[in-house]
């Protein structure tokens, strides 16, 4: 727990606590050095010192027993180390090793296996010693077989018994540097112990001195400069004065928690008032964090925020959709005689607008057979894809929507739906919209879009009633280009029947003349016929007569 947020009361009773902890500590520190010494001194006298003197007594009797024998095969009429020879391999060395073996198991483990394998190996020695003792026994040994028993003796000193002895005080000297070593470094503990518990009484001392002097600089200044500091907050607070936040730091005592308080106060009042400035700037974004659940004043600026933050989200909305529908207003109104631009700048217009992905519009095709949706535009990634596809009537989402006249829309795609597809790839769409372009009961197409986003419930009333005024707009163009359609025909059956006047005109006047020509060939075959009648009278005259 921080000491800052402790009373004044339980600061006083921390601070004789703290002073009764630190002489327990003072004790408890001194009490564990002298222990530790205490058992220091115990191992140095039950095991490192008696150590060291075996390891000696081990190291001389070796040294002893390797002068010894070489005295037996060298000096035969030496009885006395002859005896000491013998008397060491009796008594003393199985004493010197019964010792070392009992104090051994306070060493380390190196040390023990060192010491392990020097008395292997000096018990090898002293088999080949008692084999030397055994050959040359009397002194006709030293003669006998002309001198090869002494030989031979000689051969297992110098290549067996004075070797393996050296090499046994070798590894006991590095023993026994390192049980000197030990012994140093435990006299040096011993004296860093002693100067322990010497600086721990000064230093406790010290401490109490000058905890005492700061424990009472500090309860001074717990308590002054904090109502020092609210005062001056509350005289600037009584002139309507907002005082700019400092940053201090108090203890979470009584007064301490007094000049937070206030602090805290004036903070939140600056706050609230910085809040309501931006409100008052029409800056909606704006947080504020009341000081708390019944901070009246805070809370009101905070609903008054939301709601008007709501309000004109509302207003943004409404305008987006207002912009929009004059947008695409102008559109349908450039296009009303070719329906191909017309659905070209639509579906690109809004696609973008909506801020969609990928778009396409289908138009009712009804002129021959069977009804069908024909794909008229298609727009994706600011590319046309020019798609001949038939949808028929509830067939697919598209279809479906055409038959019931009620739009789609979908947050959960089948991967195998569609694909919006770019430059680095493919992806599907998050959500799909289709929406009937229906007027009147009458669906004129359908309007199918894709995104990665989500559309929001005012982006598809938005397109529902674009997709209304595409259907008002489609119906209009379709009636133009039937008119303009019949217009043409009926020119074309007038212009016909102009060109068959004029040919029956000139058949007739071709009919006319020839009915004149046969008029006048007819006179004129009358008239030959009366003269040829009137000849035919003159001969029959001429013969009669």
């Amino acid at each position: 727990m921080n000491i800052r947020h402790w009373s004044i009361r339980k600061k006083l009773i921390g601070g004789f606590s703290l002073l009764t902890l630190l002489f327990i500590a003072n004790a408890m520190v001194s009490l564990f050095t002298l222990n530790k010494s205490a058992a220091i001194i115990q191992h140095n006298v039950e095991v490192a010192d008696p150590s060291t003197l075996a390891l000696r007594d081990l190291r001389n009797a070796i040294i002893s027993s390797k002068g010894y024998v070489t005295n037996w095969v060298y000096q035969q009429s030496n009885q006395e180390d002859k005896d000491a020879l013998k008397k060491l391999h009796a008594t003393e060395y199985p004493k010197i090793k019964e010792n070392t073996n009992n104090l051994k198991t306070h060493w380390p483990e190196s040390q023990r296996k060192l010491v392990d394998s020097v008395l292997a190996q000096y018990d090898t020695v002293q088999l080949k010693q008692k084999e030397i003792m055994e050959s040359l026994a009397t002194f006709d040994d030293y003669e006998g077989d002309g001198g090869g028993t002494k030989f031979m003796a000689i051969t297992t000193l110098e290549t067996e018994v004075l070797p393996r002895s050296q090499a046994c005080l070798e590894q006991l000297n590095r023993v026994i540097i390192e049980k000197g070593q030990e012994a140093a470094l435990n006299d040096e503990v011993l004296l860093a112990n002693f100067d322990l518990v010497r600086q721990v009484i000064l230093i406790s001392a010290v401490i109490v001195v000058l905890f005492a002097v700061l424990a009472t600089l500090a309860l001074s200044r717990d308590i002054v400069v904090p109502i020092s500091y609210v005062r001056g907050i509350i005289q600037k607070l009584s002139l309507g004065e907002l005082p700019e936040k400092q940053n201090r730091k108090f203890n979470r005592d009584e007064v301490g928690e007094m000049a937070e308080a206030v602090e805290k106060l004036a903070g939140g009042l600056r706050e609230t008032s910085l809040f309501a400035e931006n409100i008052g700037k029409g800056n909606y974004t704006v947080e504020h964090q009341p000081l708390s659940d019944k901070d009246v004043l805070g809370n009101a600026l905070v609903n008054m925020r939301d709601n008007l933050r709501k309000v004109s989200e509302e207003d943004k909305r409404r305008n987006w959709a207002t912009e929009g529908l004059a947008k695409f207003g102008d559109v349908l109104r450039q296009n009303t005689s070719d329906i191909e631009q017309l659905c070209d700048d639509i579906i690109s217009g809004l696609v973008k607008y909506a801020h969609a992905n990928q778009g396409g519009l289908y138009i009712v095709n009804d002129e021959a057979g069977e009804p069908f949706l024909e794909l008229k535009a298609c727009y994706a990634w600011d590319k046309k894809k020019y798609v001949e596809q038939k949808i028929y009537k509830g067939e697919g989402l598209a279809g479906q929507v055409w038959q019931e006249s009620e739009y789609v829309y979908m947050t959960e795609v089948p991967d195998d739906y569609i694909m919006i597809t770019s430059g680095l790839g493919e992806a599907n769409p998050r959500s799909i919209l289709i929406v009937p372009l229906k007027v009147n009961d009458n669906v004129y197409g359908v309007l199918e879009m894709a995104s990665f986003n989500e559309f929001a419930e005012h982006e598809i009333a938005f397109v529902e009633k674009i997709a209304e005024s595409i259907a008002s707009t489609l119906s209009s163009v379709k009636v133009n280009i039937r008119t303009q359609k019949l217009l043409e025909e009926s020119t074309i059956l007038t212009e016909q029947m102009r060109a068959q006047e004029e040919e029956m005109r000139q058949n007739m006047e071709e009919l006319m003349a020839t009915q004149e020509e046969m008029q006048r060939k007819h006179h004129e075959s009358q008239q030959r016929e009366e003269e040829l009648v009137a000849e035919l009278e003159t001969l029959r005259n001429s013969v009669q007569k």
